[in-house]
């Protein structure tokens, strides 16, 4: 069984909500995420295997109606993206780290994905809009040449969609900056 992931960002907090009801009702997904997001969003993203997730996610456009920005599902997601989305990971040790910053939450999930699969390389943060207008930012780490080949394969992906905001790749960040991070 693959392990997917499906998320809906709405314009109204109220219909997220009452959506993030409906597609847990509708197949067998758990919620990494059910919650506001900048400026005055609502995001959902569900776990679980691929067919209730697509399920899931479907009933959730269908019943976003107007309020629909965007939505994404991922089969056979890394693992690594559920503890960057909660803030629970903790690199055992910090090389180099990556930056990327988009204004899509949705582009972003899809982008953190493609650089954990790319190379060798840790998550330490997926941040979704909150707090940061409603940009997200995924941070990483690893060796450098790691680091660099997980952007690039992110870039691939955030530019698709046309709204990559920037990367950055710190070949050797200072410790202050580390403890910033962690």
């Amino acid at each position: 069984m693959q392990r997917a992931i499906g998320m809906v960002e709405f314009t109204s907090i109220a219909r997220g909500i009452y959506v993030a009801d409906q597609m847990v009702k509708v197949s067998e997904v758990e919620i990494v995420s059910s919650t506001t997001s900048c400026p005055g969003k609502y995001i959902t993203i569900v776990t679980g295997d691929v067919a209730a997730v697509q399920t899931s996610v479907r009933l959730g456009e269908e019943l976003a109606e107007e309020y629909y920005v965007d939505s994404i599902v991922i089969p056979n997601v890394s693992d690594s993206v559920f503890p960057a989305i909660t803030c629970a990971t903790m690199p055992d040790h910090m090389e180099a780290v990556g930056i990327m910053e988009s204004f899509s939450l949705a582009s972003m999930i899809i982008a953190a994905d493609e650089c954990l699969k790319a190379g060798e390389v840790e998550a330490i943060e997926l941040r979704l809009g909150n707090g940061i207008g409603g940009k997200a930012y995924f941070t990483f780490t690893g060796e450098v040449a790691a680091v660099q080949s997980g952007a690039d394969a992110g870039v691939a992906i955030a530019k698709e969609k046309g709204l990559l905001v920037n990367v950055e790749v710190i070949p050797s960040p200072s410790d202050r900056l580390i403890e910033s991070l962690l």
